[in-house]
């Protein structure tokens, strides 16, 4: 419950955070896939080593400065689970929820073409699978930590792309209904786009 509640107070700090007087509002949602992952979290299919389909959104703060805020939501059904029908596994899941801090290029250098940035913030990470036997349950609430750029452009006033690459992991043990080999790891890319909804 401490980590949890740590994850929420980050996403809640980065909320009530001072904005840019001129910020823009950016809701954005996306789709995307993971790849990359790594885990000793018991995965019985070994499936979680495979691409991924992810959906998601996240909701920014960003002005013409560099300094923006950012709260992620990511969710990645039968993450521990093959498509061939194995059926060791009968429901899994990945769900990540961050606060995070945007750092982009001010808006006087790239106008409304591509503006480049990074994002990095730590919030809440939640691996869930549950086998047919119920006896490897995994269900683990971990603070996780994640680190990415990529770019924004528009094509219109409100609404534009977002093109990104992000990286998570944990920063915590999952003591709390976690089955693994040893210490509790687990890391992955996500690569995601999304449509921008500004206002």
């Amino acid at each position: 419950m401490i980590r949890v509640r740590l994850a929420i107070i980050c996403v809640l700090a980065v909320m009530l955070w001072p904005a840019d007087a001129g910020a823009d509002w950016h809701f954005t949602p996306f789709v995307g896939i993971t790849f990359g992952t790594k885990t000793t979290v018991v995965d019985l299919e070994r499936a979680s080593e495979a691409t991924k389909v992810i959906y998601g959104g996240s909701v920014s703060l960003l002005g013409a400065r560099a300094l923006g805020l950012e709260i992620d939501f990511g969710y990645a059904p039968g993450f521990f689970q093959r498509d061939d029908g194995a059926q060791l596994v009968i429901r899994s899941y990945l769900l990540t929820l961050t606060g995070n801090v945007i750092i982009a290029a001010p808006r006087r250098w790239t106008r409304e073409s591509l503006r480049p940035y990074v994002v990095g913030g730590i919030g809440l990470m939640h691996p869930r699978s549950d086998d047919v036997l119920d006896v490897l349950e995994v269900n683990s609430r971990l603070l996780g930590l994640g680190i990415g750029g990529g770019v924004i452009g528009f094509f219109t006033d409100r609404t534009g792309i977002r093109l990104e690459v992000r990286r998570f992991q944990n920063l915590t043990e999952g003591a709390d209904g976690g089955v693994a080999f040893g210490a509790t790891r687990l890391s992955y890319w996500r690569a995601s786009a999304g449509v921008v909804l500004r206002r």
